[in-house]
C-alpha cells in the first residue's frame, strides 16, 4: 500500500467517499493544526478553535459521499470561517435578544452582512479553483462588471464562447455551495447580490 503521506488529497477524499476510516485519519493529521490555527485567529479561543474543527471534521464524515470536493484544503478551511460565523452570529442573536429594547432589523443586518462575508470568501476559494478561461470570464464580468462584447474583445473569444465559460462558471459555483450544505443558511436575496 502506498505509504499515507504519499497519497494525495483526491486520492484520500476518494478513498473517504468509501467510507475508509484511514483516509479520514489521514486527512484529519494532515489538517488538523492547520485548522485550529484557523479557527483560534478568528476566536482567541483554544477550547472553541478545537470544538469548531472537530463540528467540521465529524461534517465532513457525515456528508462524504454527497461532497465533491476539488481543493481539500481550501474546503476545510473555508468550512472553519463558516462555523465560526455561524457561532458567532448565534451568540450575537442571543446577546441581542436578552436586550430589553432590541431592533429586529439590526440583528437581520448583522446576519446578512456575516452571510455575506462568508459567502464571498467561499466564492473567492472556488473562482480560484475555476479553469483558467472560467475564472477569467467570471473575474472579469462579476469583478470588473465588463460587458460579455468587452470580455470577448479583450480574451480574443467568441460572446457565446464568454457565455459558455461564464454558465459553466456560475453552474460550479451553485453546485459547490449546494454541495457544502450551505444553501439552507444564505437567503436567495444574498445570492441574487452576488449575481449567481
Amino acid at each position: 500500500m502506498t505509504p499515507p503521506n504519499v497519497l494525495s488529497d483526491q486520492e484520500l477524499m476518494a478513498l473517504l467517499q468509501e467510507g475508509d476510516n484511514f483516509a479520514f485519519t489521514q486527512i484529519y493529521k494532515r489538517y488538523w493544526e492547520k485548522l485550529v490555527l484557523i479557527a483560534w485567529n478568528h476566536t482567541n479561543d483554544k477550547s472553541s478553535a478545537e470544538d469548531i474543527v472537530h463540528e467540521v471534521f465529524i461534517s465532513l464524515w457525515k456528508n462524504k459521499n454527497s461532497l465533491s470536493i476539488y481543493n481539500v484544503g481550501g474546503f476545510l478551511a473555508t468550512k472553519v470561517k463558516y462555523v465560526v460565523f455561524d457561532h458567532y452570529r448565534k451568540d450575537l442573536r442571543r446577546s441581542k435578544l436578552a436586550e430589553r429594547n432590541f431592533n429586529f432589523s439590526d440583528i437581520c443586518f448583522d446576519e446578512e452582512r456575516l452571510d455575506a462575508l462568508f459567502l464571498q470568501e467561499y466564492i473567492n476559494g472556488i473562482v480560484e479553483e475555476l479553469p483558467e478561461k472560467c475564472k477569467l470570464v467570471f473575474n472579469y464580468s462579476r469583478h470588473l462588471g465588463m460587458k460579455n462584447s468587452e470580455i470577448a474583445s479583450k480574451m480574443n473569444i467568441s460572446e457565446k464562447g464568454v457565455e459558455a465559460n461564464l454558465t459553466r462558471a456560475l453552474k460550479i459555483i451553485r453546485n459547490s455551495i449546494e454541495t457544502a450544505g450551505f444553501v439552507i443558511t444564505i437567503s436567495h436575496e444574498l445570492l441574487k447580490t452576488f449575481k449567481l
